[in-house]
């Protein structure tokens, strides 16, 4: 399975960005599209998920209300609408997926991901 992550950039607070996550090869049609970001000197901490065989998604308190999630089957590939950033979102931005499907619970979990894109830079300037 190969995730290529894109649509990420320098943006002025209050800004939009979509990122853009197409996977290929052999990937599950059941198992979870995630995102995640690392911040400089920071650990990689968790975005928004959505579950791609229930359509259900969760998002981090830090997020919610502002990022959105979305997924198109036909192109195998998974969006985050970014919307009102504001320069802690500053970060590179990756998308994780996994061979199957997993507990709602652990989607939210880096460990629980077995690929990884290279991940996008998102810049949000004060």
């Amino acid at each position: 399975v190969q995730l290529q992550a894109s649509g990420g950039g320098l943006v002025q607070t209050g800004g939009s960005l979509r990122l853009s996550c197409a996977a290929s090869g052999r990937t599950s049609s059941s198992a979870p599209m995630a995102w995640f970001r690392q911040a400089p000197g920071k650990e990689r901490e968790f975005v928004s998920v959505i579950d791609t065989w229930t359509g259900n998604t969760i998002y981090a308190d830090s997020v919610k209300g502002r990022f959105t999630i979305s997924r198109d089957r036909a192109k195998n590939t998974v969006y985050l609408e970014m919307n009102s950033l504001k320069p802690e979102d500053t970060a590179v931005y990756y998308c994780a997926t996994r061979s199957g499907r997993i507990v709602t619970s652990s989607q939210t979990q880096a460990g629980v991901y077995d690929y990884w894109g290279q991940g996008t830079l998102v810049t949000v300037s004060s």
